[in-house]
């Protein structure tokens, strides 16, 4: 599972000269997760993170590589939530280190699905998430409530560490939180296109695409992803490659 492995280093070019806070993941000091959405109206928010005209990206990444992904940890880059006074800037990305997946390339396909899908699953208490698949944005709504209970990124992101781990096939999680104004959340947002469009390729892959460039409608991806080419022509029918 390699495929992420370039748009995992590009991410990491990308923040490698901002300061980050790293935690080591503690299953034990996760934010209450109250089972299903909460609704934060307006008044009772106390700002919005990746509200509108702010910068903000979604995505997940995944791989095979012990050294890109070592173990599960948080990292905050920029503000807390409780150093936070007003609407800003917002990004989560999440790099999960997975093993072999057994089954056919479908199988892993709907597994690596599956394993990203768990971030639907996780609904922390005065912390209402709006995702956009479409504009990779995610917006949250934090409340004043949550915020005097002390909410923070370090919980949250061992909230979501815990569920990405009920999966056995997850090795190690990294969630990483962006509030940095500095952080160019433009280039973020091309990451996130990349990778959505690299894991939505694979099911046109395995339906067995022509393997002529010249008409296939996803060369402009396969160009832009790295390892995309290889995955195709391993798997897809059998052609010439021009």
């Amino acid at each position: 599972m390699d495929l992420f492995n370039p748009l995992i280093g590009n991410t990491r070019d990308l923040l490698a000269p901002k300061n980050a806070t790293a935690w080591p993941y503690s299953p034990s000091d996760c934010w209450r997760d109250l089972g299903s959405n909460e609704l934060v109206l307006q008044r009772d928010a106390a700002y919005e993170l990746g509200a509108r005209g702010k910068g903000s990206a979604n995505y997940v990444l995944f791989t095979s590589s012990p050294e890109l992904v070592p173990e599960d940890r948080v990292v905050l880059y920029g503000r807390d939530l409780r150093e936070i006074g007003a609407d800003c800037d917002f990004a989560r990305i999440v790099l999960l280190r997975v093993g072999m997946i057994d089954g056919d390339d479908e199988t892993v396909y709907r597994t690596l699905k599956e394993i990203e899908y768990a971030k639907y699953h996780v609904f922390p208490e005065g912390y209402m998430v709006r995702i956009s698949p479409e504009s990779f944005r995610e917006q949250v709504r934090v409340s004043k409530q949550a915020m005097a209970r002390g909410i923070s990124f370090r919980a949250l992101g061992n909230s979501y560490i815990r569920e990405y781990k009920k999966d056995p096939n997850v090795l190690a999680a990294e969630v990483i939180f962006i509030t940095d104004p500095s952080v160019d959340y433009v280039s973020l947002q091309d990451l996130a296109k990349k990778s959505t469009a690299a894991i939505g390729t694979l099911t046109h892959i395995l339906e067995g695409l022509p393997t002529d460039c010249s008409v296939c409608s996803l060369k402009d991806i396969c160009d832009e992803v790295e390892g995309m080419k290889e995955l195709h022509f391993g798997v897809g029918s059998k052609g010439t490659h021009e």
